[in-house]
């Protein structure tokens, strides 16, 4: 049995939403800060950041929590929220983030839901699917029969290039591990070493988070289309990929913008488990 009745929810996208619904049907009260430009429904209660902090139990911030260090990640809202004012008012209640590196020293009881090994894994299913949605709409042909490099194999990687091996692509993932490449060869698809890319594709997912396609990489591989999913700075030389006129786009967020529902979900559950093993 929880502790914590009510939770405020500080913050992000519609991500957010949904997890504040989704905990809303689970009996929590749930009350919401920062959404005043949302144009759809909440579906929850809307309340000002001191209102918020006075009738909730703990604080739910978003991914990430701040771009900058200094104020929320809050796009839906109708003013800027600093995060010292958030800590000023959350005092010793828990506060659950993603990336926590971005909040200033003092915060207090601060649990960061996007190190868990069981969110990254569940979220790697929206960002594959997203990367796939964003190649559709930006590749001019079709993914089906196009030679297509999965520049590595960790959670993302592997489902991603099961994925386009599903609908008919002609998969390579690179991967350093020679216990990977192995793996990657017995499931059906070809596999080279990320130190040693070679071969020309048409859609490049990178996944891996250091630069490994530099304008010499590309230049070789000679892509129509890049896709770096990893987090910033990325692996892309992207001021090389403009000089080459190979088109580079860096899709971060994907979960947010493909998923909203079910990454709001995974958020939720996340946020439950870290409650049950801390006994909050």
């Amino acid at each position: 049995m929880f502790r914590i009745k009510c939770f405020g929810i500080l913050g992000g996208d519609k991500r957010q939403i949904y997890c504040g619904r989704s905990m809303a049907e689970d009996g929590f009260g749930v009350c919401m800060c920062g959404f005043e430009n949302y144009s759809g429904n909440i579906g929850t209660e809307q309340c000002s950041l001191e209102e918020t902090a006075m009738k909730s139990d703990a604080f739910i911030l978003p991914l990430p929590c701040s771009r900058d260090g200094s104020v929320l990640n809050a796009p839906f809202a109708g003013e800027e929220i600093r995060l010292q004012d958030i800590q000023r008012l959350t005092q010793d209640k828990p506060v659950f983030c993603g990336m926590k590196s971005f909040l200033p020293a003092g915060f207090q009881n601060v649990y960061d839901y996007s190190m868990r090994e069981e969110f990254a894994v569940e979220n790697a299913v929206p960002t594959a699917e997203g990367a796939i949605e964003l190649a559709m709409r930006e590749f001019d042909g079709t993914i089906n029969s196009s030679p297509c490099l999965v520049a590595g194999y960790g959670r993302i990687g592997r489902i991603l290039a099961d994925m386009l091996k599903g609908i008919g692509a002609d998969v390579t993932v690179s991967a350093r591990k020679l216990r990977d490449r192995a793996f990657i060869r017995a499931a059906g698809m070809n596999a080279v070493d990320t130190c040693e890319i070679k071969g020309r594709y048409d859609i490049v997912f990178n996944t891996v988070p250091h630069l490994v396609f530099d304008a010499q990489t590309l230049a070789r591989i000679s892509p129509e289309l890049v896709i770096d999913l990893a987090s910033a700075p990325g692996g892309v030389d992207f001021e090389g990929a403009q000089r080459l006129s190979v088109k580079a786009v860096h899709a971060l967020s994907l979960p947010g913008k493909a998923a909203p529902a079910a990454s709001g979900i995974i958020i939720k559950n996340a946020v439950y488990n870290i409650i049950r093993e801390e006994q909050l």
